[in-house]
């Protein structure tokens, strides 16, 4: 299977792509908050395409477990200058991981060429029309509920 937009293909026939993570919240749960400064940010994302990484995804809020929602605003203000910085920069793919489709319209005008949605379009009834749309690739990603209470006793009764 291949997937082609914007003048790009990965082809999954061929090989394993790696997504770099790359969190520019204060509250991370992978890295504490690390890259929250935007220098830190576009040096993390730079060495993570030197070890490999074929994609870049930019996250400005944090999904941890209990974590609480930040505004479009605040989301904005934290996931642009760091795609501005970066597009054009990097020789990968860079995603935006949102829920909001006003963060993703915002991130894909600074750069970004890939919508990586954590509610699998459930948060934000405006997103799977937006990215239609845009004609953009869309991660849809897997989540019992929401971050504020992900982990309150999480069952399935049928996995597959």
């Amino acid at each position: 299977m291949k997937l082609s937009w914007d003048g790009r293909e990965l082809d999954f026939t061929k090989k394993t792509y790696v997504m770099g993570v790359l969190n520019v919240t204060p509250d991370s749960f992978s890295d504490g908050g690390k890259y929250f400064h935007i220098d830190n940010a576009i040096a993390r994302a730079l060495q993570m395409v030197e070890e490999g990484a074929d994609l870049i995804d930019v996250g400005g809020e944090s999904t941890r477990p209990y974590s609480k929602r930040i505004s479009v605003e605040e989301e904005i203000d934290r996931v642009i200058p760091v795609i501005k910085a970066l597009a054009g920069h990097l020789p990968v793919p860079i995603s935006i991981d949102t829920y909001k489709s006003k963060v993703a319209e915002e991130a894909l005008r600074a750069g970004a060429t890939i919508i990586n949605d954590i509610s699998a379009l459930r948060f934000d009834p405006k997103m799977a029309s937006f990215a239609g749309e845009a004609g953009v690739p869309i991660i849809l990603m897997h989540m019992k509920g929401r971050p504020e209470h992900m982990q309150n006793a999480p069952h399935y009764a049928d996995l597959l």
